[in-house]
């Protein structure tokens, strides 16, 4: 070919990349900054990025010469560094604050997601499941704000009130998805369920195009084993890789506390999760949180959590603390950290997901988690990067919704947060969180926060019974 020709195709080529939008009211233009790409695993100066109607149009976008006035343009000092938006796909909205049962928050929970930029949630199991279907409906609507949820359903399996292993058959499993697929859940979570039960959960889940993950045991007095969930089909396992690496002879939390990651078992775990294509959600600081709370710095307080609860509540929170250690727990964590760094250079590193698992009893909010999370897989010696890729790109594979979140990319959903300092030099600076985008709006985390302080939690005795799970309390107060 004419090289003139080559020359002339390159040229188009680049000036077709280079989409030039014409500003109008609405669209949002966020320049300045460093900006971190997802897929690449580094950061890069950001020219500018333009969002409208929730999306971004252009990334990377040449703005010299060109008439912003329409936009709502956003300047970003120098040492502010905007990521992803992050996904946390085990984000329990649950709370416990007297020790009486589980009830869902999700009035004060969705603002400490978001002011964290936790801007996507997936609840793994819901203790009122038609209550945050409704309240993921008036986020969707713009009536409340929040981030957004990827409702899960209840869960399948005994950890779901009244499940009853005899009525549950496999066809009575298949009902039952169909009937929250046709409710709009966007996953399904087992716990504590058979394996029968659960070849027709991942199966009538995967009919509906319904990612399915679960909570398993090492095969204990016939419980299914992760192994045998990833041979049904299964896309995520928490807490738990399974295998021959956790023995069937004692509880999952036996084995791995004395799990060998070098060992041949754990190879072959690894092996099958990469080749099987399954997501891990590892799960690892809410274990400290039980313990010992060791290492120190990952479970101090940057903000008072406790300061969100309302003055009875916290009242009632304090007469419980402090709450008891289980030294089980910070040998968990211990075993957990070196599991997920061995199956991270192993080459797993593509299929380790952010999960929280943090159901509060008043100390700490799962909104706050994610950074511990975050702080956990780099103590684990994963690098903040690749940290920064598990809790962003691999958790929107992980839900099959890559192709719109995850990556700050032309066409993706509009979903980002910045954060002063470089995360990538010091992963505790994503705690820093000065500005956050979900759907293309714009938020202020430091509002947020202020608008949510002082009323997670009964207001007193009064509407106390609903906070303890009491069921003739229908609606929250």
């Amino acid at each position: 070919m004419n090289p003139r020709w080559v020359l002339h195709l390159i040229l188009a080529a680049v000036l077709f990349s280079q989409v030039r939008t014409q500003f109008r009211h609405g669209d949002v233009i966020v320049r300045g900054g460093w900006l971190f790409d997802s897929v690449r695993d580094r950061v890069r100066r950001n020219s500018g990025i333009v969002v409208r109607n929730g999306e971004f149009v252009e990334v990377d976008a040449l703005l010299a010469g060109r008439d912003l006035g329409p936009a709502r343009t956003i300047e970003l000092s120098d040492d502010e560094y905007v990521l992803p938006g992050l996904i946390d796909l085990h984000a329990h909205y649950a709370v416990d604050l007297f020790g009486e049962g589980r009830v869902d928050e999700y009035t004060v929970n969705p603002l400490l997601f978001l002011a964290n930029g936790v801007t996507s949630t997936f609840p793994a199991g819901e203790v009122d499941p038609g209550g945050m279907m409704e309240t993921r409906k008036k986020i969707d609507r713009g009536q409340q704000i929040g981030p957004r949820i990827f409702n899960s359903g209840p869960y399948f399996g005994s950890a779901r009130p009244g499940w009853d292993h005899a009525v549950m058959t496999p066809e009575a499993v298949r009902a039952d998805v169909q009937t929250w697929a046709a409710l709009g859940v966007k996953g399904l979570k087992a716990k504590g369920i058979r394996r029968e039960q659960l070849e027709a959960l991942i199966d009538e889940g995967h009919r509906h195009s319904l990612t399915v993950t679960g909570h398993f045991d090492s095969g204990y007095r016939n419980t299914v084993n992760p192994r045998d969930a990833i041979g049904m089909g299964i896309d995520r396992v928490e807490h738990f890789m399974g295998g021959d690496a956790i023995t069937a002879d004692k509880p999952a939390y036996s084995s791995l506390e004395h799990l060998d990651p070098k060992s041949p078992q754990a190879a072959a775990i690894f092996k099958t999760y990469i080749a099987q294509r399954v997501y891990f959600d590892a799960t690892l600081s809410t274990y400290g949180t039980f313990s010992d709370r060791q290492p120190a710095k990952l479970y101090e307080y940057w903000i008072n959590e406790m300061d969100f609860l309302t003055p009875f509540a916290r009242t009632v929170v304090q007469s419980r603390m402090p709450r008891s250690s289980d030294a089980q727990f910070g040998r968990l964590l211990k075993a957990k950290l070196k599991e997920v760094k061995a199956f991270y250079d192993a080459g797993g590193g593509g299929f380790i997901t952010l999960g929280t698992d943090q159901p509060s009893w008043g100390e700490y909010w799962s909104g706050f988690m994610s950074h511990r999370e975050l702080h956990a897989l780099v103590l684990a010696g994963i690098p903040p990067a690749a940290a920064l890729k598990i809790g962003t790109i691999n958790g929107a594979r992980a839900l099959n919704i890559g192709a719109k979140l995850g990556t700050i990319e032309r066409g993706r959903w509009a979903d980002l947060f910045v954060v002063r300092g470089n995360p990538l030099e010091d992963i505790l600076r994503t705690r820093n969180v000065r500005m956050v985008m979900k759907a293309g709006q714009v938020y202020d985390p430091a509002l947020l926060l202020a608008s949510a302080r002082g009323r997670l939690g009964p207001a007193g005795p009064e509407v106390a019974p609903w906070w303890k799970g009491n069921s003739r309390f229908k609606k929250a107060p």
